[in-house]
Formats: structure tokens, sequence, C-alpha cells
């Protein structure tokens, strides 16, 4: 399957997070969080979060995945599964995905704001998170990607796992403004998160998406 003509990435998030997001005018990367004594609601693997800090982004040198704010390439990801079912032993959070909201971001859009700010960009073909994961930093490379995993609802075989988990990372923040839209799973957390963004310069439209979520 050929790459889309206009794909779009999606950062998830607890929108307990979104006022400090806004706040600090956008999304930054695991490694200046911490530095900023990290989320107010933590929804990631503390272990996989701790050795991307040390992961290299190969395609830059010098850089590791922990440097950089990821996406991935599709809603209903991999990771809102886990957090969904609520059992994994590597994940303390356990408030389930009705409070998980989808960022959406248009990659193009992203990639030209980079270039013309000096941000280093890459995406993987698979989990940045994992040692033999593979780089590219050019939109050329974007055929390489197993879309048809990327869309693929159901991901329980291995390789079709992996490819579903492909990623877009930018270096150290994303602006605010970059967000084009939140998808939500129901109409309470729509309210709330519209509450949340209520005075933001930057109001990014609020969307129920149920089919973005298990």
């Amino acid at each position: 399957m050929p790459a889309p003509a206009r794909p779009k990435i999606y950062h998830i998030t607890h929108m307990d997070n979104l006022p400090t997001i806004i706040g600090q005018g956008g999304l930054f990367s695991d490694a200046r969080m911490i530095a900023a004594g990290g989320p107010v609601t933590a929804i990631g693997m503390a272990s996989i979060k701790a050795r991307r800090l040390d992961l290299p982004v190969r395609c830059h040198p010098g850089d590791t995945v922990g440097q950089y704010v990821p996406f991935y390439f599709c809603s209903r990801s991999v990771m809102l599964y886990l957090l969904h079912r609520g059992n994994h032993p590597e994940v303390n959070y356990r408030g389930g995905q009705e409070p998980i909201v989808h960022l959406e971001a248009d990659l193009r859009t992203v990639v030209d704001w980079a270039q013309a700010h000096g941000r280093r960009w890459a995406f993987t073909l698979s989990n940045a998170g994992a040692y033999y994961a593979e780089f590219r930093d050019s939109l050329e490379a974007l055929d390489e990607i197993r879309w048809d995993a990327v869309m693929s609802n159901a991901w329980s075989a291995p390789e079709v796992r992996e490819g579903k988990q492909a990623e877009f990372l930018l270096h150290d923040s994303v602006p605010w403004d970059l967000v084009e839209r939140i998808g939500v799973l129901n109409q309470p957390v729509k309210l709330a998160v519209e509450a949340r963004l209520r005075g933001a310069a930057h109001a990014a439209r609020v969307d129920l998406q149920p089919t973005w979520y298990y």
C-alpha cells in the first residue's frame, strides 16, 4: 500500500496534561519533560521511556529517541490498547482509554515547519523503542512504511504489530499550533477537553472519534 497523499500523525496523552501542554506552548520530548518534572498524568511504560533516552536516532548521530516528540501514523494504536486493557505490568496507569485524547497533526505541515526552523525529524518503520528500529529522514522513503499494517485493526500477527507501531519523531518539541484536531471518545470527554482549551490562543478542533478507540 502506498503512502497517503497527506498522512496524519497522532500523539496520545491524558486530557489532564492539556493545560500544561498549552501553557508551555506545545509538546515536549521525554528528555525535556523529565527535566521539567514530568507530566501531570503519565501513561507510558517507564522502562521503555527510560530505554528511549539512550537509543540512538541513527540518521541523526548524537541524538537519542527520548530527545524527540513521538507520534504514531494511526489512531487506535497498540499502546492505546494496553491503556484500555489496564493490566500490563509495566504500565502504572490504570485509568482506561476514556480520558486519553488523540492530538492530530498533518505530517507534511509538521515537516515543512521543521525544515523552516532547522529542526531535526525522522520516522521509523516500526517501534522506535526497539533496538532494531530502522530510521528514515526523507519523505521519499514514506512508502517503506507498511501502511497496510498501520491502517489495520487486526494486528495480532507480529509483523503487522511491528509495522503498525511506526513512529514520526520531531526533535525537542512540537508547537501547540501544529495540532489541528483533538479526537476524543465521547461527549463528556469532549466537553471536558473544550473546557481545558478555553482561553488558549490556538483552539484545535475537538471531534468525537469513537472509531479511534477500542
